[in-house]
């Protein structure tokens, strides 16, 4: 069976990263409706798949061929885009992350979804990588450090939120560095806008985050993040360069036994899976084979199971993910405004 889906927002993610990974699946999911904001970016996008296009969402929410609701707007929006395709009936969405900027919103959209049935898919796609999913199994002994590095190009959608980050200020003004409610404002938003990738992960190795010990940015655009978690050391740090290096997003694991190393491929490549390899105190090394999967794919085909009704969507579950991230977004918030 064949599933329409309409996808709520235009902009690059869309364009480079899910119409690539739909037309891969064919034959499960079909793009029938494509709306943006209003900048005229959802027809180009359309027309390449065959769909219709729209302003808003109210026309696409409407049209009887879409079946799942992809939700790709800013994340600002997330949270009142879920809730008005579960309130337009859809079948299912998937929602990149994160579903929601605060608990509130995370615990509307979980419990809008539960009581009418829609099954509820977050786009973490690092969590669905093959290769993240066989390697952490190789562990042994409890995780002493936690560290995650990503150098990556430019980003519009993260220079935009550096350079916006509060409503009042005006479109492209460099934030006063100096005033630490607005430092904090942007680390809070680079956690849920980029840290966010790895935090569901970080999740099953660290179920609670005891203690942020600094957040400080990283010019030009960037953070470096410490933290505790019962005995484990956690450093998160981000980086994008003017220049544009080339991306590099790694997770390291080490425990008194071994050390995992898994590094993400620019998903915009699509070559597939995370690179993995463990290396164990005797000396000897163990390499993952690469999937041809990534996790683009493998989130979308986790989907296509939900809608076939053998597996159950895990509420609780995606709840807890979205509360451990906005927990640390405000952790680093107070630690940026308290240093």
């Amino acid at each position: 069976m064949v599933h329409g889906v309409g996808i709520i927002g235009a902009g690059p993610g869309v364009r480079s990263l899910h119409l690539p990974t739909l037309a891969r699946l064919a034959d499960r999911f079909a793009v029938v409706h494509v709306a943006d904001s209003g900048s005229g970016a959802a027809g180009e996008l359309a027309a390449q798949v065959g769909a219709r296009a729209s302003s808003g969402v109210d026309d696409l929410l409407a049209d009887p061929a879409v079946e799942v609701v992809a939700v790709c707007s800013p994340p600002a929006l997330h949270a009142e885009h879920v809730l008005a395709a579960v309130a337009a009936g859809a079948r299912a969405v998937l929602c990149e992350k994160p579903i929601a900027l605060t608990e509130d919103d995370a615990e509307a959209v979980i419990a809008a979804c539960r009581t009418a049935g829609t099954r509820l898919l977050v786009g973490t796609n690092h969590l669905f990588d093959p290769a993240w999913g066989r390697a952490k199994h190789h562990l042994t002994g409890p995780v002493a450090t936690v560290s995650v590095t990503m150098a990556l190009p430019p980003n519009g959608r993260y220079h935009a939120l550096v350079s916006e980050p509060a409503a009042t200020q005006p479109v492209h003004r460099a934030p006063d560095w100096t005033n630490p409610h607005v430092a904090a404002a942007v680390l809070r938003q680079l956690v849920l806008g980029l840290a966010v990738h790895d935090l569901p992960g970080l999740r099953d190795l660290v179920p609670e985050v005891d203690e942020v010990l600094y957040a400080r940015r990283i010019e030009p655009i960037g953070y470096e993040i410490g933290m505790l978690g019962g005995d484990t050391l956690v450093q998160l740090t981000a980086v994008m360069l003017p220049e544009g290096a080339d991306a590099l997003w790694r997770m390291s694991i080490a425990t008194s036994l071994d050390r995992l190393d898994v590094e993400f491929p620019p998903a915009f490549v699509h070559v597939g899976s995370a690179r993995a390899r463990v290396w164990a105190t005797d000396g000897s090394v163990t390499d993952y084979r690469q999937d041809p999967d990534d996790g683009y794919v493998a989130e979308w085909r986790a989907l296509d199971a939900l809608l076939a009704g053998g597996v159950a969507v895990e509420y609780d579950h995606l709840l807890d993910d979205a509360l451990y991230a906005i927990g640390l977004a405000d952790a680093v918030h107070e630690a940026v405004i308290a240093a």
